[in-house]
């Protein structure tokens, strides 16, 4: 590991999007690609997202999902049998014109999102009632030609999973919908100590295509809102543009009701910002690559190297752990770099921890230094790391709140996302101008509404002040 990426970060109140960039880029999970808008996800970047992977794909199984692999290249007139869906990628599409010296007679479009190629497939399938309920997945890259990018949080290219069902009937479809939507909130909060709102889009930012989208939304450290997961109920809509019909149990031709759901690469964006600081990473010991530090002191005096390799072995049966014995650092940069990547614990031991049988563990995000027997480090490792874990969370929370506040008119909203940026619960009329009008003059978007409806005080629409029945959640958004 290179001597620059000891270099400080920018502070995250002094410039919070420098300070995300120097984390990214000075712990290595990332690094910029030739072409813009795509990113380069370095081992510790990816070994971050294996673990986050491993986790929604094992609970994708437990309700019956299996995986599958669809073309990359999708026809046009596939993307052209949705005219919503369509109208709603285009300016994102990046298209494929010629296949070596030929030009091709027909544009493929490298997949946004894979709907059209999979329904195409899915009629294909489908003939009775009998064959549903289609409950497969698949984990690929996609492409959207974004203007604005953000390694993790915006790229032109991310990787990401689809889930892509088939249904005998609406009810079914939407309890698909919804179940897959907690299941996306429980990981979050679960294992990436992420909380979230877990609510409905409105009209205007649902999927392109669907009857109803899905969502959960996190709180950065800076206050803006990240959509960290979305769920749609597509209805029979894709199955009548793609002719997915089945012989129903009346002996009659029905058209399919689907669903479609994903999260992506994102995530790891929003646990930087969630948990960060301005020492770098604090990553959540649930999907850390690295639970577990081993920094020998005077590894040079005899038997200090032993006894940390020894310990490795120990505690690598039941943790992920590592150990650095380079010669080219200093224990104290070594402390730097390991709090930088966000390691959990950290594991010191010199000659005079093992003249009294003892070690020191060293928590990332409190910094409190623990002294523990040999022979008990299992346990209390065991308990330090899901400590942390919680108290990631805990922290996490009350920092939401924090930054949760409430209005009653535009005068109140505007003041309070001046004076303490986050999430503004305020009633809404249900009106797609009123809607607009927020964003247009405070840049903050309706991000979701809640399935947990509250009491805020006002029956009142925080813009035109007409009887208001929901109350929502606003942001300013990544």
């Amino acid at each position: 590991m290179a001597k620059a990426a000891m270099e400080a970060v920018t502070p995250m109140d002094e410039d919070f999007a420098r300070w995300y960039t120097d984390v990214i880029l000075k712990t290595e999970l990332v690094d910029y690609a030739p072409v813009k808008g795509c990113m380069v996800i370095r081992p510790y970047g990816y070994a971050l997202w294996e673990n986050i992977q491993q986790i929604f794909d094992k609970e994708f199984k437990k309700t019956g999902h299996k995986n599958m692999y669809f073309p990359l290249l999708i026809p046009e007139s596939y993307l052209n049998k949705e005219k919503e869906h369509v109208e709603g990628f285009a300016p994102e599409v990046a298209w494929v014109t010629q296949g070596g010296d030929e030009v091709l007679s027909e544009r493929l479009c490298i997949r946004p999102t894979s709907e059209t190629i999979i329904c195409s497939m899915y009629a294909k399938w489908l003939t009775s009632y009998r064959d549903l309920p289609f409950l497969y997945n698949q984990w690929c890259n996609v492409l959207r030609w974004e203007k604005t990018t953000r390694p993790f949080l915006r790229t032109s290219e991310f990787l990401w999973q689809e889930g892509h069902t088939l249904h005998e009937t609406f009810e079914q479809a939407e309890e698909e919908t919804l179940r897959m939507i907690n299941i996306y909130k429980n990981v979050c909060q679960d294992y990436l100590a992420m909380p979230v709102v877990m609510g409905q889009k409105s009209e205007k930012e649902k999927f392109a295509g669907a009857h109803a989208t899905y969502c959960i939304e996190s709180l950065m450290h800076d206050g803006q809102a990240l959509q960290s997961g979305t769920s749609h109920n597509l209805s029979d809509h894709f199955a009548k543009a793609f002719g997915m019909r089945f012989l129903g149990r009346d002996n009659t031709q029905q058209y399919a009701y689907s669903t479609s759901w994903g999260v992506s690469t994102r995530l790891i964006g929003g646990i930087i910002m969630v948990h960060g600081d301005d020492k770098g990473l604090k990553l959540p010991p649930k999907i850390a690559p690295v639970q577990l530090v081993i920094i020998p002191i005077a590894a040079h005096k005899p038997g200090v190297t032993e006894k940390a390799l020894d310990i490795k072995n120990m505690l690598s049966e039941d943790f992920r752990v590592d150990i650095d014995l380079s010669e080219a650092n200093s224990p104290g940069w070594k402390f730097n770099q390991y709090e930088m990547r966000g390691v959990p614990l950290r594991l010191e031991i010199g000659p005079k921890d093992i003249q009294n049988e003892q070690a020191v563990l060293v928590r990332r995000d409190t910094g409190e230094k623990i002294c523990v027997s040999q022979n008990e480090l299992k346990e209390k490792v065991a308990v330090l790391l899901e400590e942390i874990q919680e108290n990631l969370f805990n922290t996490a929370m009350e920092h939401r709140e924090s930054r949760t506040s409430t209005a009653v008119d535009m005068v109140e909203f505007k003041a309070r996302l001046e004076d303490n940026p986050g999430f503004i619960k305020a009633k809404w009329c249900g009106c797609r101008e009123c809607e607009d009008k927020i964003k247009e003059k405070t840049g903050a978007s309706l991000r979701c509404i809640p399935f947990e409806q509250e009491d805020i005080g006002t029956d009142k629409c925080v813009y035109c002040g007409k009887k208001a029945e929901k109350t929502v959640y606003f942001a300013r958004a990544y």
